[in-house]
């Protein structure tokens, strides 16, 4: 065996040999899998209607707007539409399927209405997407089995999904240093404020006034066990039970979505999904701002934050907690078992990172990028050999890394009048949030650039045959 096929069969080895459908998506698609009748309206309306839905599910799951219209594009091909332009624009997907000379073209338009999170839909519709690219699936079959993905219940009960938010408050107390007993404060507090919000979000209130009562509900019980504390002269750190409430809150945002976006070439998506992000993330400061000024009135004051950093967990136990809070993440957003463990991985290897170089002194920023691109990548490749979408490890991996501790500074710093510190606090909590999605969709394209298959020159310029 020579240096070159020991060097393949290495990395086939370390890589796998299963691309991602993200891998193959923008390929070209050599065959079709079953041809269309242009001519035939009816006829391609079903294959752009199999192809809209899949794009549902996908931006749904907080996608990317150029994934997403890529895997449109693909399944629309596949099933003998190849001249068709995508435009994914926030939630909304528009198609132009182009019939030929003399037909004019067909338009459709599809607004996506966000529903709970579920990565086991999403894993569904990936191997769907596998199936229908290796040609195994007739255009029915392909609806059906959509149809029935779609139209099922989640794969656990919403018990299991509070108990794996409240696990990963817990989890996040005890990555920032926290005792058992705030751990056990701050799982109790965010099985609270779940249920809270479920009951909320089933009377319709929207989702930023939730975002208020999860800030208000997280920060009163630390409060007035300061209270407590101080009247039986116990030394308690409560800023460690808001901060990880909040974490937990801004778990489900779309921060990675839409740095992604922005930096793949989708603005107007980008700058929808961060707006919306910075929208809810108001509203879950304004809660605590709220929850702090009552406190106070109530004679519960929480002391002000200190200046220098504050310590972590000893790093063996960042790791281990920083992987079960990625595991708990993806519990509570109904992934799958095998999800489960790429997530725990995903997030140790992110946590014991930047746990090793905060310690290094090379501050946050320089942590949370070096982090999120190992994340991407090392997460994306073991999404690979588990068979799993990239952005479920990479999501879970870098979502106890998020900066709660800079959110809750900055805001405490408000309430104390210290506007310049404030500013600076909440400065360095966008560009952390920035930064690692910056550095796991970095680290995810270099997965992807890894993995993808390598075709012929002459068919590189040619789409369908």
């Amino acid at each position: 065996m020579t240096l070159r096929d020991r060097v393949a069969a290495a990395r086939r080895r370390i890589l796998g040999d299963r691309p991602s459908t993200a891998d193959t998506a923008g390929l070209p698609v050599i065959v079709p899998a079953q041809p269309v009748d242009l001519s035939d309206e009816r006829a391609v309306t079903e294959v752009v209607e199999l192809a809209m839905n899949v794009g549902e599910v996908l931006l749904d799951s907080g996608t990317g707007a150029i994934d997403t219209s890529k895997q449109i594009a693909f399944v629309a091909a596949t099933y003998g539409l190849p001249d068709c332009a995508v435009d994914v624009t926030y939630n909304a997907i528009h198609v132009s399927a182009r019939r030929g000379p003399g037909l004019p073209p067909t338009n459709y338009m599809r607004t996506v209405k966000y529903r709970s999170l579920d990565y086991t839909r999403l894993e569904q519709v990936d191997t769907l997407l596998r199936q229908i690219g290796r040609g195994h699936l007739g255009l029915k079959p392909a609806r059906a089995a959509l149809d029935h993905i779609v139209a099922a219940d989640h794969p656990y009960s919403r018990k299991v999904a509070l108990s794996g938010w409240a696990l990963m408050a817990a989890a996040v107390t005890l990555m920032l240093g926290g005792s058992p007993t705030l751990a056990v404060v701050s799982f109790i507090t965010t099985a609270a404020i779940y249920g809270t919000n479920v009951a909320l979000g089933k009377l319709g209130l929207p989702y930023f006034f939730q975002q208020v009562m999860g800030g208000f509900m997280a920060t009163v019980p630390a409060a007035f066990i300061y209270k407590l504390a101080i009247e039986h002269s116990a030394v308690v750190a409560p800023y460690r039970i808001i901060v990880s409430g909040i974490i937990v809150l801004m778990a489900g945002l779309s921060l990675v979505g839409s740095v992604q976006d922005a930096i793949t070439g989708a603005p107007v998506t980008a700058a929808g999904r961060f707006i919306e992000v910075m929208v809810y993330t108001a509203g879950l400061v304004g809660g605590v701002g709220i929850a702090l000024r009552l406190t106070s009135a109530l004679g519960a004051s929480l002391p002000p934050m200190q200046q220098e950093v504050l310590p972590y967990a000893p790093l063996p136990i960042m790791v281990l907690t920083g992987g079960l809070a990625s595991a708990a993440f993806a519990l509570a957003s109904y992934a799958s078992p095998k999800a489960l463990t790429t997530s725990f991985a995903s997030g140790a290897v992110g946590a014991g990172l930047v746990g090793s170089i905060l310690n290094a002194g090379l501050g946050p920023i320089v942590a949370s990028a070096v982090a999120a691109t190992v994340v991407g990548l090392a997460g994306g490749l073991l999404a690979r050999r588990a068979v799993v979408p990239p952005i479920i490890v990479a999501v879970a991996g870098i979502t106890p890394l998020v900066p709660g501790l800079a959110v809750y500074r900055g805001l405490s710093e408000i309430m104390a009048g210290q506007t310049l510190a404030a500013i600076s606090n909440l400065f360095t909590a966008v560009m952390v949030g920035c930064t690692l999605a910056a550095g796991v969709t970095l680290g995810e394209w270099v997965a992807r650039t890894m993995r993808r298959p390598r075709l012929p020159r002459r068919l590189l310029g040619s789409r369908v045959a």
